[in-house]
């Protein structure tokens, strides 16, 4: 099977700082925590790397290994920083004939800092990633089995419903995974595509974005899936906004508006899929972590190969959640990115671990 993964490339330097070395602030009404640093000292680093890093390229490189022929349309500048991306695809055996440059801004980079509990705190120059239009987007990029659409940065969101119109011409499933400015800002036009979309994946802040909208559509309200032992989410639902929808009621109504399957992400607490009148949950696998950055990435796009595939949502959720697992046992996003057999493997290993709960929708 063919893919094609869009949307951000970028150069990802991280810096590990000891947890005695940052000072860490964490809320305690809401679920944030915060490094000081210290404005004109320098802090000692266990360790600084540089990787290759972005949404779209993440993705790409998990397709690619779950057996994927990738590529992978991103926008890079005319400088090294393009040329390590380049590089890297091509290892991996990711086609870049999609992969333009453009002098009008650098490739995309991050700074990670992370400590304590390796949740990194991420500094983000956007670069050449917002610089995506539709002249860029070429039909015969779409003539493939999976077209799945990473976060897309500040302009180059506004070729989303292009986008989405040129895979569902080639007759491309597709999966979307937006970012909470894209939600937020173009909100409108997102939501106007989603009869369009195959597989919706989202975590929990980006659907508490959605909520606001979603009211006015549907109302407020629903309680609760589950006792006091269920998983947070399906106990608590979703506020935001000055608004609430429990869980079964959010899923219903984002299902309501197009899209076949929703993957709602919570981080530790697992992951939720909504599908065909069933919503399904599966605990995640739980792994010393060395660094949170990328477990997103691995999680939707395993899940959408999977799915793609044939897998039921059960088996889908397993191996993301496998794949997300191993990825977070590494700082960087993309050296635990398993390799299909690899997942097969620990499916059979571990993957009936997994705890899988099921109510109707």
């Amino acid at each position: 099977m063919k893919s094609l993964t869009v949307g951000s490339a970028t150069i990802d330097t991280i810096a590990i700082i000891a947890s005695d070395r940052i000072e860490r602030m964490s809320m305690l009404n809401a679920d944030a925590s915060f490094l000081l640093l210290q404005e004109g000292s320098k802090t000692e680093a266990l360790e600084i790397s540089t990787h290759s890093g972005g949404g779209a390229v993440n993705a790409a490189v998990s397709l690619a290994r779950q057996g994927f022929d990738a590529a992978a349309l991103v926008k890079l500048g005319q400088d090294q920083r393009a040329e390590t991306i380049l590089a890297g695809l091509m290892r991996e055996g990711i086609s870049t004939r999609w992969a333009l440059r453009d002098a009008r801004a650098p490739t995309g980079a991050s700074v990670l800092v992370s400590s304590h509990e390796r949740n990194a705190a991420i500094f983000t120059f956007r670069g050449a990633n917002t610089l995506l239009e539709p002249a860029d987007l070429k039909d015969d990029a779409f003539a493939v089995d999976l077209v799945h659409i990473a976060s897309l940065s500040n302009a180059s969101a506004d070729c989303f419903p292009l986008l989405v119109d040129k895979a569902r011409n080639q007759g491309a499933r597709i999966s979307v995974n937006p970012g909470p400015r894209q939600l937020a800002a173009r909100g409108v036009a997102f939501q106007e595509c989603l009869a369009k979309i195959d597989i919706l994946s989202i975590n929990r802040a980006e659907a508490e974005v959605m909520l606001p909208s979603l009211v006015a559509r549907f109302g407020e309200g629903g309680g609760p899936l589950g006792g006091d032992g269920a998983p947070r989410l399906a106990r608590r639902g979703l506020t935001g906004g000055g608004f609430h929808m429990g869980l079964a009621r959010f899923m219903g109504a984002v299902l309501e508006l197009g899209p076949r399957v929703l993957l709602l992400t919570d981080g530790g607490h697992g992951a939720y899929a909504a599908s065909a009148g069933a919503i399904v949950h599966c605990a995640p696998h739980l792994v010393e972590v060395a660094g949170t950055a990328g477990a997103g990435d691995a999680f939707v796009s395993t899940f959408a190969g999977m799915t793609v595939g044939g897998e039921t949502l059960d088996t889908a959720l397993r191996a993301a959640s496998l794949n997300a697992a191993s990825v977070v046992g590494h700082v960087d996003t993309q050296t635990g990115l398993l390799r299909r057999d690899e997942i097969a493997t620990r499916l059979k290993s571990v993957g009936e671990t997994l705890a899988v709960t099921r109510w109707a929708l």
